[in-house]
């Protein structure tokens, strides 16, 4: 099975809090795509704070639940399709041990590490810019992220390392790396220290309010690589089937002009590298 596409490993299903795609749905639409290999990666935000429109049962996925409907669907496509069973876990300092138990008790091909709650807030929301100017809002995103990342270790990505930028009142137009540097290499020589990689997240590329750029940016990828990075995982961070691999093919343009000549898949926790 090949595809001029990378693997898509970031995506939700009905599974997840916030998404209602059928699990067979996001498969087909995937094959229908050309792609080789994808894996599921349900949210699981443990004390996910509360919101006025917080989904029904928060964002904790029935692991029991989803492993099921995964091992079920699994030999249906084998011949057409690689599916990976993972799991993006919300990081917040106080849920180190409980993330890291969580971890350890599952199967997973996979793991992602995201930061979608900085100090009880998330920045989805305006509430978190309130008071504040976007480079006070984005430094803490960023402090917040590096003090997660050295109480957690059990995961193998880094989730759309400055997702903050997908939600801030003025998006990516305030926004540069080079502003924040020191704290966003702080980040970067971490992971690379921990053998762990990024996610290039494209869902700021084909969402409603569009950007130039995929989470983390052009200017991160490019630090990591000179800084002796070499994990990155495609992911489309899809939450309905039509999203799958969404601006892949662009995304695979910058992460090339990085210097970058192969990306990344995982099955039980171990990398493999395929060419671009």
């Amino acid at each position: 099975m090949t595809s001029k596409l990378p693997a898509d490993f970031h995506m939700h299903t009905h599974n997840s809090g916030d998404s209602d795609a059928p699990m067979k749905d996001m498969i087909e639409s995937a094959i229908s795509k050309g792609l080789s290999s994808i894996c599921f990666t349900e949210h699981n935000d443990f004390d996910y704070p509360d919101m006025p429109d917080n989904p029904p049962d928060g964002f904790e996925v029935n692991t029991e639940a989803y492993r099921e409907e995964f091992l079920a669907l699994k030999p249906l496509y084998e011949d057409k399709l690689t599916l990976n069973w993972g799991i993006e876990i919300g990081m917040q300092p106080h849920l180190a041990e409980r993330n890291t138990d969580y971890i350890g008790s599952y199967p997973f091909d996979f793991v992602i590490a995201s930061n979608h709650v900085c100090h009880r807030k998330d920045p989805y929301y305006p509430s978190f810019y309130e008071g504040r100017s976007e480079r006070e809002a984005f430094l803490e995103f960023f402090e917040s992220t590096l003090e997660n990342l050295k109480l957690f270790d059990n995961y193998d990505v880094l989730g759309h390392l400055d997702y903050i930028v997908r939600y801030a009142p003025e998006f990516d137009k305030n926004y540069r790396y080079s502003d924040y540097a020191d704290i966003i290499d702080a980040i970067l020589k971490h992971l690379i220290e921990k053998g762990k990689g990024l996610d290039v997240n494209t869902k700021s590329l084909y969402s409603k309010n569009a950007l130039l750029n995929p989470n983390p940016s052009k200017d991160i990828l490019l630090r990591f690589k000179e800084l002796g990075g070499e994990i990155i995982t495609f992911g489309s961070d899809a939450h309905v089937p039509e999203h799958i691999a969404g601006s892949f093919d662009v995304a695979t343009e910058i992460v090339k002009s990085c210097g970058f000549t192969h990306y990344a898949t995982f099955k039980a926790r171990k990398v493999s590298f395929k060419e671009l």
